[in-house]
């Protein structure tokens, strides 16, 4: 009822029939959902194409991987390598020796990447790291345990003891850092990470000090080598590459839900300790099977995962595929640089590796706020 100027009532104005009001959104929402399903199209097709470019950079890093070393051999001779073969010493270490290395070089990369990115998506932790945390000194320490007292000199068998240090190293370095009212915040798992990885080092010297021929074997793996390895070694240990590689890819969309918090993921469905029993798993296929391959390597999984962020966002849809292809191209990369610096020798890639990785760890270190993701 509405108070006229003359002191009179008159009756309100009848509202619009509530089947009109409704139908205003849901015709607005559906105009919108179509420009958003546009615009999601075109920028899946973006991501897309640069997923193929990132590819298409992989595959050039690994013929420049092939093609260049101690001594370069000519792109054409590595074609007729594969195409048409002989017994030639250029064929003989391309097949022999280059190739194994650049493929290993490739699963290696691929599973450090991913296994960072997925330990810093369930721990909402930038500063997750395999290496940081202490997971690769872990496995470390379970190969070195395998070789200098157990005489296990087989990458099939001893790859079952990386499994298990980096498994317990995981384990013990989580319950460090989340101990105290703080909980785990990302500082305190660092901070974690390195103690245990120092003490885990330090028990694989003392180790290898008992056993000078198991030294004299294990000093170039222990810093982080792709060098040394045969087709048989890639063949041992690429099944469990490919199964971490593989279980890690089908976490990206529960883990997308648990970045909103476990209670909101729960309610959208995921079942938060499956997520992080198969994450962990995962985690540890990954580490372990590149350890034993490659020896402990640090910052590969730290850096690639925050610039495939920077370029394509927070959707561990495109992160996790991203990723399992940025971090063997930087990987390869680093070792051909490792050996182009000092021919005729080289410098491991564990050394570059940390040469361009400590910057962006240090940049990390001096934000201002380190935010969970």
């Amino acid at each position: 009822m509405t108070a006229t100027r003359g002191g009179r009532v008159r009756p309100a104005k009848q509202s619009e029939p509530p089947t009109a009001t409704a139908e205003a959104p849901s015709a607005g929402g559906a105009s919108g959902g179509a420009s958003g399903g546009g615009t999601g199209r075109r920028r899946a097709a973006l991501l897309t194409g640069g997923l193929v470019a990132a590819l298409g950079v992989l595959v050039l890093v690994a013929l420049a991987s092939v093609a260049l070393g101690a001594r370069s051999v000519p792109l054409s001779t590595v074609i007729d390598a594969f195409l048409a073969p002989d017994a030639s010493s250029d064929h003989t270490v391309i097949r022999e020796l280059r190739v194994p290395r650049t493929l290993l070089g490739i699963g290696v990369g691929a599973a450090l990447g991913l296994a960072g990115a997925i330990m810093q998506s369930l721990t909402r932790n930038p500063l997750a790291d395999p290496g940081l945390l202490g997971i690769n000194e872990g496995a470390a320490l379970g190969v070195t345990v395998a070789l200098a007292l157990l005489g296990v000199s087989d990458p099939a068998a001893y790859v079952w003891f990386a499994f298990a240090g980096a498994a317990v190293a995981a384990v013990l370095v989580y319950a460090l850092g989340s101990a105290g009212r703080s909980g785990s915040a990302p500082v305190r798992l660092a901070l974690a990470g390195v103690a245990v990885g120092m003490a885990l080092t330090a028990a694989c010297s003392a180790l290898l000090r008992i056993d000078s021929r198991t030294f004299d074997r294990m000093r170039f793996w222990l810093t982080g080598s792709l060098a040394g390895q045969d087709a048989g070694t890639l063949t041992r240990l690429a099944p469990f590459m490919v199964a971490g590689v593989a279980l890690g890819l089908t976490l990206a969309r529960p883990l997308n839900m648990l970045a909103l918090g476990d209670d909101a993921g729960r309610a959208l469905g995921v079942a938060v300790g499956r997520t992080r029993l198969l994450a962990g798993v995962a985690v540890t296929l990954l580490c372990g099977s590149a350890t034993a391959a490659a020896g402990p390597l640090w910052f590969v999984g730290l850096a690639v995962p925050h610039a495939v962020r920077a370029l394509v966002g927070g959707d561990q849809r495109w992160v996790l595929p991203y990723t399992a292809v940025v971090a063997p191209a930087l990987l390869l990369a680093a070792d051909v640089a490792g050996r182009l610096v000092a021919r005729p020798g080289e410098v491991q890639v564990g050394i570059m590796c940390a040469l361009l990785g400590a910057p962006v760890f240090m940049l990390m270190a001096r934000r201002r706020r380190l935010a969970a993701l």
